[in-house]
């Protein structure tokens, strides 16, 4: 059992601090470059702070999306005292970090909650779907529903469905326009059915296509997902986990014309910190929300 040393060090799950010698096929500190890829039996511990914390980070999250168990040297770490999520290793204080979110057994239970919810959403609201149909095609005529290419799951392309609230010129508009709140074509209904929400019913099928999630990152057009992953670390990060219909940073105000760099440290605080228990928190402060906007 040895240490593999490049930009992180890898040994095996059943190892014990005594056991542990370095390999000196490597020096600690190289740019990371995934030694884990193909060892399973890995647990990474990063443990380089003359790295870039950038670097670190991304490497971290890598390993963590490939199942692997990831352990960091803190900083200040004579100052780390012994609680559940620390491990040592020959006294030096190593923080385990939880497994990636669809790397445990729970997010098996997500995945049938996304199909029961989407599924009995569907039937219950189909009056609903109905009338907002209906009223769409009074109001601008077919078609009712909007289909555009929105970025999910591993950063692979998929159909978004909406109720159509104005009718784009052409392709290049509906790819490129950021936001349509002010646009004089958005008609009484098409406002409406954006200050409820309901233009977003129709991604209930998303979901029980298993496109997206009931809750996650907001999925983006492809031309802003290029755009905000050179302008923003971390961006392309957001897709680790399936998109949502709602999602932390959209119940924390961040919808429309906000902050891209806030909506990231959102997303990628929720993927960190995910729970089942977070989710319905999150189902339950929509819900809320949405009420609130329907009186208003």
């Amino acid at each position: 059992m040895g240490l593999l040393l490049a930009g992180a060090m890898a040994v095996q799950q059943s190892w014990t601090p005594a056991s542990t010698s370095p390999d000196r096929s490597g020096s600690c500190c190289s740019p990371p470059c995934s030694p884990w890829s193909c060892a399973p039996w890995c647990v990474v511990v990063f443990a380089c702070h003359t790295v870039d914390d950038a670097a670190v980070l991304d490497a971290a999250i890598e390993a963590r999306r490939d199942g692997l168990d990831v352990l960091l040297l803190p900083w200040l770490s004579e100052l780390v005292h012994d609680h559940s999520g620390v491990e040592r290793l020959r006294s030096i204080p190593l923080l385990r970090l939880p497994a990636d979110p669809m790397n445990r057994l729970s997010w098996r239970l997500e995945r049938l909650a996304d199909i029961v919810v989407s599924a009995s959403a569907l039937v219950l609201t189909s009056p609903l779907l109905l009338a907002v149909a209906v009223a769409v095609l009074v109001e601008s005529g077919r078609p009712v529903i909007f289909r555009q290419e929105r970025i999910g799951l591993g950063n692979k392309p998929f159909t978004v469905l909406k109720f159509r609230s104005m009718r784009p010129v052409d392709e290049r508009e509906q790819q490129t326009q950021w936001s349509i709140a002010s646009d004089s074509r958005v008609g009484p209904v098409g406002r409406f059915i954006r200050r409820t929400s309901f233009d977003e019913l129709p991604q209930l099928w998303n979901i029980l296509r298993g496109d997206m999630s009931l809750v996650g990152p907001r999925p983006e057009r492809p031309s802003f997902v290029e755009r905000f992953a050179t302008e923003h670390e971390r961006h392309t990060a957001r897709h680790r986990v399936p998109v949502g219909l709602t999602g932390l940073a959209q119940i924390s105000g961040l919808r429309g014309d906000t902050s891209i760099a806030d909506r990231v440290r959102h997303d990628n605080y929720y993927i960190a910190n995910w729970s089942l228990w977070l989710d319905a928190q999150i189902v339950v402060r929509t819900a809320r929300e949405l009420v609130r906007r329907g009186r208003h």
